[in-house]
C-alpha cells in the first residue's frame, strides 16, 4: 500500500468506532495546559466515537492542576490524577497507562510536539497491526544494501534533519544519539523510539515496566517486538514548542535514561533475563508513503 488510508474512503469519513484513551502528563505547564486540552478535545470529538483524556499532573507547583480541574467541569471525559511529588515522565507515563480504560490508547505531549492531524488514518491501522508507531522526518531510501547504514548516519546528523527533529540542534543530537544507542544495544529495527505510539490497552497494561525514566517508552516497544507483535510505522513529524519549558533533555533526565538503558540491556541481553523471546514484525515506513 502506498500512502496512508485515504480520508476519501467512505468508512474513514466516519468516526473511529472503537474506544480510545488519549494519555498525557504535565509538570508545571500552566502556560500550555488549557490550549492542549482544548485542542485534544476538538481532535478526539471529531475523530473517535468514545474516548477519554487521562492526565497525570506530575506534582506541579504552579496552576496546572487547577486549570485542568476547571476544564474538567465542561468536559467530564477528562480524568485527572495528581502525583504527590514530581516523579518524572517515566513513572507518570506508566501511571497514565494503568489508568486508561478504553480499548486502545496513545499519548501526545502537553506542548503538542507531534503532528497527529492524520489521527483517523493512524487509528485505522490498529485493525490490521498490533501497534502503530510514529516516525519523525522522512526515512532514508537507499537501494544499495551495504550503503544503508552510512546513508542513515549522514541523514540523521544532517542539519536539515536535526532542525526538524527537535526544538534545537543540541536537543536533536541528543535524540539521535539516544536512538542509535537503543537500536544498537537492543537490535529492534524501528525507525523511531520516542514518538507517539498506539497500543491495545490490555496489552500495554500487561507489560511489567522496569524503567524509571523516559526509556519507558522504548521499553514498551522493545518488549512488544520481543513478544512477536506486529508494528506499523507511520509518519508523525515533530512540532517545535512555542511556549513553556521542555524538560526531557535536562542533564539529570538524560543521565537517568542512559543508566536505565545500560542496566536493562545488561539484564535482558547480556544475562538473558527477558520475559519474551519471539521476534515481531515491523512494517517499515516506505519513503513514498510519507506524503
Amino acid at each position: 500500500m502506498i500512502g496512508l488510508p485515504s480520508l476519501n474512503d467512505e468508512h474513514l469519513k466516519e468516526k473511529f468506532e472503537r474506544s480510545v484513551s488519549l494519555l498525557c502528563w504535565a509538570y508545571n505547564e500552566e502556560d500550555s495546559i488549557q490550549e492542549y486540552l482544548d485542542r485534544a478535545t476538538q481532535l478526539m470529538d471529531s475523530t473517535v466515537e468514545e474516548y477519554e483524556i487521562v492526565l497525570i499532573d506530575d506534582g506541579s507547583i504552579d496552576n496546572t492542576y487547577e486549570i485542568a480541574k476547571t476544564f474538567q467541569e465542561k468536559n467530564p471525559r477528562l480524568k485527572i490524577f495528581k502525583n504527590e511529588k514530581n516523579l518524572n515522565v517515566g513513572i507518570s507515563s506508566q501511571r497514565a497507562i494503568q489508568k486508561a480504560s478504553k480499548e486502545y490508547l496513545f499519548w501526545q505531549t502537553i506542548d503538542w510536539s507531534y503532528d497527529i492531524s492524520n489521527l483517523r488514518q493512524f487509528l485505522e491501522y490498529l485493525k490490521t497491526y498490533d501497534i502503530v508507531q510514529g516516525v519523525r522526518r522522512k526515512p532514508v531510501e537507499v537501494k544499495i544494501r551495504f550503503l544503508k547504514p552510512f546513508a542513515l548516519i549522514m541523514k540523521l546528523f544532517g542539519i536539515k534533519h536535526l532542525t526538524k527533529r527537535s526544538d534545537t540542534v543540541p536537543k536533536a543530537i541528543v535524540s539521535v544519539i539516544n536512538y542509535f544507542l537503543i537500536r544498537l544495544l537492543f537490535r529492534v529495527p524501528l525507525s523511531d523510539f520516542q514518538n507517539v505510539t498506539f497500543y491495545p490497552t490490555r496489552w500495554i497494561q500487561s507489560i511489567k515496566y522496569e524503567a524509571k525514566s523516559s526509556f519507558a517508552n522504548p521499553e514498551g516497544l522493545i518488549k512488544s517486538y520481543w513478544n512477536g507483535m506486529s508494528i506499523k510505522e507511520v509518519p508523525i513529524n515533530f512540532i517545535a514548542r512555542n511556549k513553556g519549558e521542555a524538560k526531557g533533555t535536562k542533564l539529570k533526565a538524560i543521565i537517568t535514561s542512559v543508566m536505565d538503558i545500560f542496566k536493562l540491556w545488561f539484564k535482558w541481553v547480556v544475562l538473558g533475563r527477558r520475559e519474551f523471546i519471539k521476534q515481531g514484525k515491523i512494517c517499515r515506513l516506505n519513503p513514498l508513503e510519507w506524503e
